[in-house]
Formats: structure tokens, C-alpha cells, sequence
């Protein structure tokens, strides 16, 4: 049995760890709520820029162009080679959401190897990261660390659109699809995997559109496109980027409420133990001054 000082100190020490399990608790609900706010707002903008793009590119007068003019949309003729966005946070003590993305990644990375595709990777997030590159370090093309220890910005989705339409324009890969979680409550998320590159078209829609639009674009269709199509990809990284945070902040908190209640469930039981041993120590404190009384009387 554990004598009082360990106990004592058993019980400080929990004690310590929950005040800053709930500390960052507190810390996660304040940021998850300015999250939750942030991707509500984005979700129509996103939904909407690209209902756009895919109006724009059903149009009959630019649908001879798309091919030559905008591989974004089409592709590149071949699909040999995909590269794979992986977002996870940079910080832990958010339950299993980083574990749950990994093995997503590597259930997606595992099929499409199978499938008979080259596979590159880019980490944002430094723990995903970390898991991945033990197996898959020859796959990793790049990454991204810190974004989501600061406030996400557009820029920030602007300047990985930019390195991604570099690799895509060196023909390093063929096709591109984001994993990040996607943002359902604060207790709930769910791992998503989206291709952003080619955008995925109704072609059947295209082909069935035999008709001119009644919108007239100015200047023109294939310029209006030539600019939409980029700034569409930012916006799609930037609502994943915030999606991706809402999650982390989402279940960071569920995660220290668990350890808070926990900790207060280890510290009654510590407690019961300190009580019981301290019990028996001075009832058998009292055994010997009444036996050594009665020594001393005989």
C-alpha cells in the first residue's frame, strides 16, 4: 500500500494537470467558436464559386476551348501520377482527429498504390507529417508547418494554391485531391477526400447543354475562366483550411473535457485511498499505545 506522502503527492499533481486540461478547454471553446463562425461563412462562398466555374465551363462557346486552354478543368490527357493534400494540425492533445486523418491517408495512399498510381504527398500540419514519413518519406514532395497555430488567412491558401500550380504546370502530377476533416459538431468530424485538380465536371451536363447561355459574360467566357479558375482553388483550399481548424478546436476540447472529468474521478479515488490508509495508520497507531498501555499495567 502507497503511504500518505505518495498519495499526497499523487493528488497534487492531479490536481495541477487539471487546471490546465481545463484551461485548454476553455482555450478550445473560445477558438472553436470564432472557427465554427469563419467556416459557416465560407461554405456558401465556396459552393457557389465553384457552381460558377462549372456554369462558365458548360457554356456552349467555350467548350471547344477547354482542352487546349484550361487543363484545371480537363486534365492533361493522362492520370498516371496523384498527389495527395493531407491536412492535420500542428499541435496535439486533440483526441484521435490526427490519428483518424492518417489512417484515412493511408487507406487512400494503400488503394490508389493498388490501383496502379504513383502517389506524392504534401504534409500541412506537422503531425501528420510525423506519422507518415516513417512509411511514406519517399512520397512526401513537401510541406507546411504552423498554419494552424495562427489565425488562417486567404493569403495562406493563396500561397499553396501557388506552390501547387507550380508542381501541376512542371507536370509532377496528374491529378490532386485534399484530405482534411471536415467540420460537423464539436464532438463530431469526419474525414473528407475532395480533387481539386482537374475540377470535377458534369460532363454529362456539358454535353447535353446545346444551347448558348443567357448570360453574357464581359470581356468573354474564356477570360472570366482563365481567372476564376485559380481563385476557385483558393477558396477551396481556404474553406478546407477552416473546416480542417474548426475540427481541431472542436475536438481539442471534447479531449480536455474528457481528461478534466477524468482527473477529477482519479483524484476522488486518490483521495478514498489517502482517507483509508490514513485510517489504518492511526488505528494502528492506537493498537500499539493500548497494547503498549497494557504492558506497562501488567
Amino acid at each position: 500500500m502507497a503511504n500518505l506522502k505518495t498519495l499526497k503527492t499523487r493528488i497534487k499533481s492531479v490536481k495541477s494537470t487539471q487546471k490546465m486540461t481545463k484551461a485548454m478547454k476553455m482555450v478550445a471553446a473560445s477558438r472553436l467558436k470564432k472557427a465554427k463562425h469563419a467556416v459557416e461563412l465560407s461554405r456558401p462562398y465556396s459552393d457557389k464559386i465553384n457552381e460558377m466555374v462549372v456554369e462558365i465551363a458548360s457554356n456552349i462557346s467555350v467548350r471547344s476551348t477547354l482542352k487546349e486552354k484550361f487543363p484545371l478543368l480537363t486534365g492533361k490527357g493522362q492520370d498516371i501520377t496523384r498527389l495527395i493534400l493531407i491536412m492535420s494540425s500542428d499541435r496535439g492533445l486533440c483526441g484521435g482527429l490526427n490519428s483518424a486523418t492518417v489512417k484515412y491517408a493511408k487507406n487512400r495512399i494503400s488503394t490508389l498504390i493498388t490501383d496502379g498510381y504513383e502517389v506524392k504527398l504534401f504534409c500541412i500540419g506537422k503531425k501528420a507529417y510525423e506519422q507518415l514519413k516513417f512509411h511514406y518519406g519517399d512520397k512526401i514532395s513537401g510541406h507546411i508547418f504552423g498554419i494552424f497555430r495562427n489565425v488562417i488567412n486567404f493569403e495562406i491558401a493563396e500561397e499553396i494554391v501557388a506552390k501547387i500550380l507550380t508542381m501541376y504546370n512542371q507536370n509532377e502530377f496528374d491529378s490532386c485531391e485534399v484530405i482534411y476533416s471536415k467540420f460537423k459538431t464539436a464532438i463530431s468530424q469526419e474525414q473528407i477526400s475532395k480533387q481539386i485538380i482537374p475540377i470535377p465536371l458534369n460532363k454529362a451536363l456539358i454535353e447535353s447543354n446545346n444551347s448558348e447561355s443567357p448570360i453574357e459574360y464581359e470581356p468573354n467566357e474564356e477570360e472570366i475562366l482563365s481567372k476564376l479558375l485559380p481563385e476557385n482553388l483558393s477558396i477551396q483550399i481556404f474553406n478546407e483550411l477552416l473546416e480542417n481548424s474548426a475540427s481541431e478546436q472542436g475536438a481539442r476540447m471534447a479531449a480536455m473535457e474528457s481528461a478534466t472529468n477524468n482527473a477529477s474521478k482519479m483524484i476522488k479515488n486518490i483521495t478514498l485511498q489517502y482517507n483509508r490508509t490514513r485510517q489504518a495508520n492511526i488505528t494502528k497507531e492506537l493498537i500499539d499505545i493500548i497494547s503498549g498501555a497494557n504492558t506497562i499495567s501488567n
